[in-house]
């Protein structure tokens, strides 16, 4: 049995007692006691010292269960209150934040189950910190987060004055707090399920550092102006953005003015709510350490001093709301602005002396330009659109509905990679059956003559050891190929991973069986599928700019061979007394067989290579077996 307080506390979470006999008193110390059958404390108030006065326990009527002294009836002094100590739900009146006199914290937990108010994973609680913003947290990792409270409401946040509730935000030397009233007192109100993240933009630090999540993009994933991707090759936003040119870390930088933005993660960041916008500029700027500012209060003209240090991360854009925010960039990288990111003077007479030009030039121009775009636009969306009706795609095709249900709305944390085509994410079809679905860019090179030559090829092939096609979405701007799952992931995630576990797995009659397994896969698109097929894709970094052939695929399944074998990377692999990479070491130990044996070798890469059919270009995937 749990003894619950008007929804807003339970008590005895974390110990239940296990038949109906508990009982709730007032004990002669005047403390608040829970005991079971045998009358053993299963849970208690803990006040801090005896009470010797008459005391009273009263259930209020905004759920507040309160112990106070008889003489303090009426008054808001109290011994104990449950709102102090709110579990699942917050109500009007509760406090969420720090008590700062007593360390006390409020915070909201969930229910491990429906039926079950063991505290769960997830949390809601507000950040102790000179920039406060509340976090809702599974377990130790961040969801998402509010955005720091500016003088309006959580900068992130969603919601907006309306006449039915008054929200505050309290930060003083005693407490630190969000709470909100309601206006009309005839209206009941209870928050007990939030649904985070709300968009996958809303998903914490999904950019990574300097990057800005535009929900409206594809991908949703950009770097700021004046920045660029981190990662080389494999498309990889966890690392974030770095810059173009690098910063002085002095006077010589400036700020450029980003707008609409939801402000950085607060974590390192400090706020003053004396100095105006342009004091807190030059604190800024004279702090090597500040990346950037903006005001903490946006009420009115705006007031207060807010500045991040460090890399700012978790960003998005906020088409309908957002603030300003000035980033520190290095002086050649503000272009046509001065050093303190103003424009400059003899910039402005010259725009001035040539604006009435230059309109009437780009008016017409922009007339012209548009017309011209209008009709190249419908008639590419008519050709495209009889094209995709002509397409003989022979396999099923999947309702956008069925995918998007099947992804989770192509939820961050289904999620299996991205390239330059799109990202592939995980689903599960209403039949249990697991699928990979790649979801093409609208900027993707692939366009819809590869779209068709993949499908048709793809539903042409038969074998063990190819992934299948399963179907294919067209509908809208949304252009998705359905795969079976291949639930082991990379061969890589278990040769070159960080996880020694994984890579033990791979004895040797399982990397020879892989091997194996993955020539018949090549095998077949060279000779024995109905139509023969480069590959191209066998990921072991050959040359990319040379031409694609049968010998550049044998070649690359060579590398993958010696990857296999050795556990070892082309790219960084070096002889310790030759200083060949793994190619050249390979290479040098052939030498050591006899020449025989050499001819042998050729002899079989020469019965490989043969063969005049046409041949066709795409990139499969093979299983490892």
């Amino acid at each position: 049995m749990y003894f619950r307080f008007r929804s807003s506390v339970v008590a005895n979470r974390i110990n239940p007692i296990n038949d109906s006999s508990g009982l709730l008193v007032v004990n002669e110390t005047g403390n608040l006691v829970l005991t079971s059958q045998n009358k053993s404390v299963v849970w208690s108030a803990n006040l801090s010292k005896e009470v010797r006065t008459p005391v009273v326990l009263q259930l209020l009527d905004s759920g507040n269960l309160v112990l106070r002294g008889e003489r303090d009836c009426g008054s808001e002094i109290y011994l104990w209150q449950s709102f102090d100590y709110p579990s699942d739900t917050l109500l009007p009146g509760i406090k969420l934040g720090w008590d700062l006199k007593t360390g006390l914290e409020r915070r909201i937990t969930s229910w491990k189950s429906p039926d079950d108010p063991f505290p769960g994973n997830f949390i809601w609680a507000l950040e102790r910190q000179d920039n406060p913003e509340s976090i809702f947290w599974k377990g130790s990792k961040k969801l998402t987060r509010s955005g720091p409270w500016n003088g309006l409401r959580f900068s992130a946040s969603s919601l907006r004055q309306n006449p039915d509730f008054n929200f505050s935000f309290v930060s003083n030397e005693d407490e630190l707090y969000y709470t909100f009233d309601l206006i009309d007192k005839a209206v009941f109100s209870r928050m007990i399920y939030v649904t985070v993240p709300r968009d996958l933009c809303d998903t914490y630090a999904l950019c990574g550092a300097y990057g800005i999540c535009i929900i409206s993009d594809m991908p949703v994933c950009q770097c700021l102006k004046g920045f660029k991707l981190k990662s080389r090759g494999y498309v990889d936003w966890s690392q974030g953005c770095v810059r173009d040119k690098s910063l002085n870390y002095s006077r010589q930088d400036g700020f450029i003015k980003f707008t609409a933005m939801k402000l950085p993660d607060a974590t390192l960041s400090w706020v003053s709510k004396s100095m105006n916008l342009n004091e807190c500029r030059e604190k800024c700027i004279d702090n090597s350490s500040c990346m950037a500012y903006t005001n903490s209060d946006i009420r009115g003209e705006g007031s207060g001093c807010a500045m991040w240090f460090g890399e700012l991360i978790d960003m998005r854009d906020f088409a309908d709301g957002g603030q300003d925010l000035y980033i520190r960039m290095s002086a050649s990288e503000l272009v046509d602005q001065g050093a303190k990111g103003e424009p400059r003077t003899e910039i402005v007479v010259i725009v001035i002396s040539t604006a009435a030009l230059l309109a009437v030039v780009i008016a017409a121009g922009h007339l012209v330009h548009k017309r011209r775009r209008n009709i190249v636009e419908k008639t590419e969306n008519n050709r495209e659109t009889n094209e995709v009706q002509n397409m003989d795609l022979e396999l099923p095709l999947f309702e956008l509905a069925t995918i998007a249900n099947a992804t989770d709305n192509f939820s961050i944390n289904n999620k299996l990679g991205e390239r330059g085509f799109g990202p592939v994410y995980k689903g599960t079809l209403v039949d249990g059956q697991e699928i990979a679905v790649k979801r093409l860019s609208k900027i993707s090179e692939q366009g819809l003559e590869e779209l068709n030559n993949e499908v048709i090829l793809f539903s042409k092939l038969q074998h063990r050891n190819l992934v299948k096609l399963l179907g294919c979405c067209i509908q809208g701007e949304e252009t998705l190929l359905i795969y079976e799952f291949m639930p082991n992931k990379s061969l890589n995630s278990f040769i070159f991973g960080p996880d020694q576990e994984k890579c033990k797995i791979l004895d040797w009659s399982k990397r020879f069986h892989i091997i194996c397994g993955t020539a018949r896969g090549l095998l077949y698109l060279h000779q024995d599928s109905r139509l023969r097929i480069i590959h191209r894709d066998l990921k072991a970094k050959y040359a990319s700019d040379g031409q694609f052939s049968i010998k550049s695929d044998v070649f690359s399944f060579g590398i993958l061979l010696l990857k296999t074998i050795s556990g070892k990377k082309n790219r960084g692999f070096y002889h310790s007394d030759k200083k060949l990479n793994l190619i050249g070491h390979a290479k040098h130990a052939l030498s050591d067989f006899d020449v025989g044996q050499r001819d042998c070798v050729a002899s079989a890469k020469a019965t490989r290579l043969l063969g005049g059919q046409e041949i066709y270009q795409t990139r499969l995937f093979i299983k490892h077996a």
